[in-house]
């Protein structure tokens, strides 16, 4: 398989798992979660196999072109109502944030042992991206900044139902991360394989 059509790959899954997870997003999975959360992690996957096969340059394409698809989602969900300009804003800003780090730490860390890139890389992706998402997107404190009805996210709950009292938010935040760190794991075995046999098909 040659590099373009590799390229083309890549795109075409990142894309796909973004149109998928904007989706998703909107359908409930017990008090904490989305069906999303089970997806958008997929997202660091199809970037690191871009990184390990194409380098860095043709890995953030990838990460550009989804992107891209995200914002066009995005702007199609709160045309309709389904979603907030600050929501949007949000998602779009940690999607890129999150996905150029995971870019630049898997090419720091790629000379090492096979599962040192992967792993790292997703695992600091994915605390910037709920981190940026979470606040941007429903935090109190920019509210003076970013205008939009969330208020329900800010109500103070026990954390995740069992702990001291916290935002809404925070609990969600907190659910979101331990999906991605679980995923990050289990993405490893997948990554191994697909990196090999792509990497067998474009010898």
């Amino acid at each position: 398989m040659s590099d373009r059509s590799l390229l083309i790959l890549g795109v075409a899954a990142m894309a796909a798992i973004v149109v998928a997870s904007n989706v998703l997003v909107q359908i409930l999975l017990g008090d904490w979660l989305t069906w999303g959360a089970l997806t958008y992690p997929v997202a660091f996957l199809v970037t690191d196999l871009s990184n390990r096969l194409l380098g860095p340059a043709a890995a953030r394409r990838v990460v550009l072109a989804g992107f891209a698809t995200g914002v066009a989602c995005s702007l199609a969900a709160a045309g309709l109502g389904a979603t907030t300009l600050r929501i949007a804003l949000g998602s779009g800003l940690a999607f890129l944030a999150a996905q150029l780090l995971d870019v630049a730490v898997f090419d720091r860390l790629r000379e090492g042992r096979w599962w040192r890139a992967p792993l790292v890389s997703s695992l600091a992706g994915s605390a910037l991206d709920t981190a940026l998402f979470f606040t941007l997107a429903f935090s109190a404190a920019l509210s003076p900044l970013l205008p939009g009805d969330v208020a329900w996210a800010n109500e103070s709950l026990p954390l995740l139902g069992l702990g001291p009292a916290a935002p809404l938010w925070i609990s969600l935040a907190v659910a979101d991360f331990a999906v991605k760190l679980a995923l990050a794991l289990l993405a490893l075995a997948p990554f191994r394989a697909a990196a090999t046999a792509l990497s067998a098909r474009s010898a």
